[in-house]
């Protein structure tokens, strides 16, 4: 026995004090490694879409109305089985419409509390008791143990349930009970949850999607360049603040910046009624939704593109201090031939549908003027000072990163940026070249470094970066060779809008570069998944999320409104049990008011991505390697103990 590892076992003993409790520990993790494992569930590109999301959560992507068929089978109706799944996505609000319009409401509660019960038993089977146990919420706990664990001691166990079921109603606990119930069964499903990148933007609901993230029981979240930008302006950057208000101009959502976060936008809104009174602001409309108050669109137009030009500004002086950016093909006021009516973007002169820009200077293009520098200081402090915005960016720092490798998959948002032969691209980043993983850590380093490095300087230079994470050429997380966004506001030709995508995007077929790209990260190429989230997959044009037989699986199809005529479908979501992974696409999600009304869930197609040769266990997973070397480690304990190493106490 080494120092180290005498140092080890002198802390296990602490916990463990005598040869009945290390084995006691053992015979309980070594039953552990023989469980199923647990479900995993992938989402990716939300988008702000909290309603879908939320719905998606609640039902597993199916997963909730497998169990429900595979515990009821031809027993109960379809019809009960759709209310059966409803009242487990929404139990607070069928309750409600049950009292109302229920005759039989004592009826109605036994019949539930029965059928919740069965789906316990079944969605916690394949878990220690006490996990579930641990799952259980305070106020029910003994109660629903009772309910759930078999007695074999009682001869009319029947009449024991039953009698339980119907104190809970006599006393009126029925309503939370079921409430606790249903809840429970969502928790139970999924065992653990990746968000594989872009909650923020385009949709109005960032920061509800981030509040039930922050409560769920298990998650991690690995970066999308949409969420960095966020991240970013939660640190302060000028360039992603800019950024992110002008997107939620553009999508009608200034609401979530302005009521979902508590963030001033008065400042913006006094400046641009003063110097955007008479510009014409007609290339800026609004792509606003049903909730959106249309007696704000001419002010927010006028927002949208005073705050465009702001961006143009910031980011030209960020590209002009940081040649090795390779972007000086982004610098576009200063290509502006105001005489001509023209710009040269890449060599190519294009006419401009927009010359109206009154805080421009011709001779110094990207210098805010005073008046726009005092409001991006005004936004500049509310960002930062927005605790629930830094609630939820440090939370995205705790549980994220820009890839993860869970369970023998790699899962990363963008892309691997690569060359047209399939070698990892070189990206110069502060002086040094970094290709293949070592791109993916120096960037989340620097991701690191820009929200919590205290030094100015250091932290600065960091926040740069995560600028360029969000829209530079050599970004995994954006996989383009550039962010169009001037090309879109003012240039007709659509050529010029083109975003040229990585070469890894051509190459995604080929099992050797998928192989290479598994092999850089340490992985298995032979059992290992690579799940991919950013570019949407065009169902419509018949585009399979399905590449390279099933070992790359692209699920970004369209969460986002915004993407749905693009892609014909609303998204896809991956789930992975124990015996298998299936892939879910999903139709497009009416609201949460018709899925409890109407009972409608969202029609779901599932393909089997790849089916297990044998069901996988516990044994099989991350945990079950931290598990077996735990069990190692109680092994050499007991040993100790039985040696007179190491005195039990």
């Amino acid at each position: 026995m080494d120092d180290k590892e005498r140092k080890v076992l002198k802390t296990m003993a602490k916990q463990y004090k005598n040869i009945a409790a290390a084995s006691t520990e053992i015979i309980n993790l070594q039953s552990i490694l023989n469980l199923p494992k647990g479900t995993e569930h992938f989402l990716t590109d939300i988008h702000g879409e909290y309603e879908q999301f939320n719905h998606v959560l609640k039902n597993g992507s199916g997963s909730i109305r497998r169990k429900i068929d595979e515990e009821f089978g031809n027993t109960i109706s379809t019809k009960d089985k759709k209310s059966l799944a409803t009242l487990i996505y929404y139990p607070e609000e069928k309750v409600e419409i049950a009292q109302r319009e229920e005759e039989y409401i004592e009826d109605w509660y036994k019949i539930s509390l029965h059928r919740l019960v069965q789906m316990i038993k079944r969605v916690s089977s394949k878990y220690t008791r006490s996990k579930v146990r641990k799952a259980l919420p305070q106020d029910f706990a003994y109660v629903i143990e009772e309910l759930i664990t078999e007695k074999e001691e009682i001869q009319d166990k029947e009449a024991y349930y039953n009698e339980i079921i119907h104190t809970i109603i006599r006393i009126g606990r029925a309503p939370q009970f079921i409430v606790a119930l249903s809840n429970l069964i969502q928790h139970l499903v999924i065992d653990h949850l990746h968000i594989v990148g872009d909650i923020f933007d385009r949709g109005p609901g960032p920061h509800i999607i981030l509040d039930t993230l922050c409560a769920y029981h298990s998650v991690d979240v690995q970066w999308g360049n949409h969420d960095m930008v966020w991240m970013g302006a939660a640190s302060g950057h000028l360039a992603c603040i800019a950024n992110v208000v002008r997107m939620a101009a553009k999508y009608g959502n200034l609401a979530t910046i302005e009521d979902g976060y508590g963030i001033n936008l008065l400042p913006l809104a006094t400046f641009v009624l003063e110097t955007y009174a008479d510009t014409n602001c007609d290339l800026f409309s609004i792509r606003y939704n049903t909730d959106y108050n249309t007696k704000d669109l001419s002010l927010d137009t006028k927002m949208h593109k005073a705050m465009t030009v702001i961006q143009f500004k910031l980011e030209g002086q960020l590209i002009m201090r940081h040649p090795e950016f390779g972007m000086d093909n982004r610098l576009l006021l200063d290509k502006i031939d105001y005489e001509k009516g023209t710009v040269r973007i890449d060599g190519e002169e294009y006419p401009m549908k927009d010359l109206d820009f009154p805080t421009v200077d011709r001779e110094k293009p990207y210098e805010l003027s005073e008046e726009e520098a005092k409001v991006m200081s005004r936004l500049q402090q509310a960002f930062m000072k927005c605790e629930k915005l830094q609630r939820h960016v440090r939370f995205l720092y705790a549980k994220g990163g820009i890839y993860k490798i869970y369970n023998g998959n790699l899962l990363y948002h963008g892309c691997m940026p690569m060359n047209p032969d399939g070698s990892f691209a070189c990206v110069e980043i502060y002086g040094k070249k970094y290709s293949g993983k070592a791109l993916y850590d120096i960037l989340e380093y620097y991701a690191r470094r820009g929200y919590y490095a205290k030094e100015a300087s250091e932290r600065s230079a960091s926040q740069d970066m995560m600028w360029y994470i969000w829209a530079g050429k050599g970004s995994p997380v954006f996989g383009k060779a550039k962010m169009a966004t001037f090309e879109s506001y003012f240039v007709e030709e659509p050529a010029a809008h083109k975003e040229k995508k990585n070469s890894y995007y051509q190459l995604l077929e080929q099992e050797e570069t998928v192989n290479r790209i598994l092999q850089e990260f340490g992985l298995d190429a032979g059992e290992g998944h690579i799940v991919n989230g950013h570019v949407p997959v065009e169902q419509i044009h018949g585009e399979s999320p399905i590449k390279c037989g099933g070992k790359l699986l692209i699920i970004d199809g369209g969460f986002s409104k915004a993407y749905q005529k693009k892609t014909g479908i609303a998204g896809y979501t991956l789930v992975c049990n124990s015996r298998g992974m299936r892939l879910v696409a999903h139709e497009p999600f009416e609201s949460t008011e018709a899925a409890i009304k109407k009972e409608s869930d969202i029609f779901s197609d599932s393909i089997d991505v790849e089916t297990f040769t044998r069901r996988k266990l516990v044994a099989d997973t991350d945990i079950g390697n931290e598990l077996k070397e735990s069990i190692y480690y109680l092994e050499e304990l007991l040993e100790a103990y039985r040696e007179g190493t190491i005195m039990e106490q």
